[in-house]
């Protein structure tokens, strides 16, 4: 007990200034996710349950867990993620096909698993599991051994296919299979990857893409509503953009007020989990959006900064895949919100409500945070 007491202690001393920096970024852009949860879901908690802080104390409780988990991943040692990283995979991949088979349909995608007492999002584990086995492999590869690292490139081609083909084709989400894709693909890519290879794979990913929109109707209509704005229904397809972009336009300069949004009153549905970033510009106005846009931007470069301060490929593998998680996926979020892409239904991380994007998220800034710690240790003892 005394061990597992020593091993799990926060050992916040002697850390360097970019695990401060990632810990402080983090624990910020939570706060103020619980901050705009609680003023986005009042109305629909109050409609649902006659508590208007019912959502608040709901996303209260996921952060507290998450945070618990960041603490506990910052201080297992990297080599139990080497030991435990296929076993992470295939538990996650287990649930991901349960969740195909006997998971819940909402909003047209199979993605939810229920529990009896919560449901669970098994995606956003896997996404965490699939780049610490991917970099695991490919921290393994070795220029004298041509044969063996051809077997590295198919593990990895084959996971990461099942992995996102049980996302976005079974579980029919694309939009954290896009995410996954450019995790995947942004790895790849820092760990030496020929160039021109990366084209023809990001090519064939585009064609799969293209593929996945026309195979199924709903995203055909959600994909030309965003080519034809004009064309399409304001009443239908484009009631969440119209709404997003009115309540973004309505914020002006400095926001009608923490608490004030008018779309919030059941104008958009859940507004507090995909379009949370319309409640921010409506409220904070354009300087609470550009905050958002400018805390996710130094988040990735912290990040970056602590991958090129690596000198383990596994831990710098991870750090890259994380980065491109929780930073391209913010900034798809917030370019749907602003029109710039089509209605994918991902969440803002760290601020969206919702615990399974939330706990999965922060534990995945609890490995960031071991990689560095990591790093600092061996720096200590190399002195």
């Amino acid at each position: 007990m005394t061990t597992l007491k020593t091993a799990l202690a926060p050992r916040l001393h002697a850390q360097s200034k970019l695990f401060f920096w990632l810990l402080g970024l983090t624990l910020f852009i939570v706060a103020i996710g619980l901050v705009m949860v609680a003023s986005a879901s009042a109305v629909d908690a109050f409609k649902t349950t006659s508590n208007a802080g019912s959502t608040f104390f709901r996303q209260g409780g996921f952060a507290l867990i998450g945070l618990v988990g960041m603490l506990v991943a910052s201080n297992i040692p990297m080599e139990v993620y080497r030991r435990a990283a296929q076993l992470f995979l295939y538990v996650s991949l287990g649930a991901q096909v349960a969740t195909v088979i006997f998971g819940q349909d909402i909003n047209g995608n199979r993605n939810w698993l229920d529990l009896g007492p919560f449901s669970i999002q098994p995606s956003e584990f896997l996404k965490l599991a699939l780049v610490i086995f991917v970099a695991l492999q490919l921290s393994q590869l070795d220029d004298r051994d041509p044969f063996y690292n051809r077997q590295i490139w198919t593990r990895v081609a084959g996971f990461s296919a099942i992995s996102i083909g049980l996302v976005a084709v079974a579980g029919r989400d694309m939009g954290t299979g896009i995410v996954m894709v450019i995790m995947m693909m942004g790895v790849v890519l820092f760990a030496g990857l020929n160039p021109g290879i990366w084209a023809g794979l990001a090519a064939g990913g585009a064609v799969l893409g293209a593929v996945l929109v026309m195979s199924s109707s709903s995203r055909r209509i959600r994909f030309d509503a965003w080519l034809n704005p004009d064309a399409a229904d304001p009443m239908g397809v484009r009631w969440q953009f119209e709404h997003g972009t009115w309540a973004l336009a309505s914020g002006g300069l400095f926001g009608t007020g923490l608490g004030r949004s008018k779309l919030k009153w059941s104008w958009i549905p859940e507004v507090e989990n995909d379009f949370i970033f319309a409640i921010i510009g409506e409220e904070l106005g354009l300087i609470g959006a550009l905050m958002v846009v400018l805390l996710f931007f130094t988040m990735g470069m912290v990040l970056f900064a602590i991958a090129q301060a690596q000198t383990s490929s596994f831990n710098r593998n991870i750090v890259i895949g994380v980065m491109l998680w929780i930073v391209m996926q913010g900034f798809i979020n917030m370019g749907v919100v602003v029109g710039l892409f089509p209605v994918l239904g991902v969440p803002l991380p760290l601020i969206s409500a919702g615990g399974s994007s939330l706990i999965a998220t922060l534990g995945a800034i609890g490995v960031v945070l071991a990689v560095e710690r990591d790093r600092v240790a061996n720096l200590g003892r190399r002195r």
